[in-house]
């Protein structure tokens, strides 16, 4: 779930479920939020949280984006047992030119909002970060379909 704005070429429900500050609170009274994260962006506060809301960890399995703070408070929400980590990470460099060409794609580029969450993504992933949740498995992106396979044959040696 997040706060901010839908981008161009978002749909509801596939990126992210998207609401306001005053869905938020709603969700958050009901109990229904595990973590949330805001960013002070050069557009306002953004929020992105997880929500238990129809999640059945029993008879389903789940891919949760997020930050190894949000990973570490779902671990402590679900148990040990019920999540593991998969970091996907790429040389800088590259991480900064898909951005870049991502950016570039839409009808009004933000490139100082880009530059702001890379260098909070730099800070957010830190090696000290990651060791403080326990992450120590990384699968390279650098060539899609390997990662791919790398990522699937790990999570079926891991059930």
């Amino acid at each position: 779930y997040t706060t901010r704005p839908i981008r161009e070429g978002e749909k509801e429900g596939v990126q992210y479920h998207f609401t306001d500050l005053e869905g938020f609170n709603k969700l958050v009274e009901d109990g229904k939020v595990i973590e949330y994260r805001v960013y002070n962006t050069f557009h306002g506060e953004w929020r992105y949280f997880t929500v238990s809301e129809g999640i059945d960890l029993d008879n389903n399995n789940y891919l949760i984006i997020g930050t190894p703070e949000s990973y570490k408070a779902t671990k402590e929400y679900f148990g040990n047992d019920k999540v593991m980590p998969i970091l996907i990470s790429v040389d800088d460099g590259i991480r900064l030119q898909r951005a870049l060409n991502r950016e570039m794609k839409q009808e009004v580029p933000k490139y100082e909002e880009m530059c702001r969450r890379f260098l909070a993504d730099a800070k957010d992933f830190s090696e000290e970060k990651l060791a403080e949740c326990g992450i120590v498995q990384r699968f390279n992106n650098e060539d899609l379909d390997d990662c791919l396979r790398e990522v699937v044959t790990f999570i079926n040696a891991n059930r």
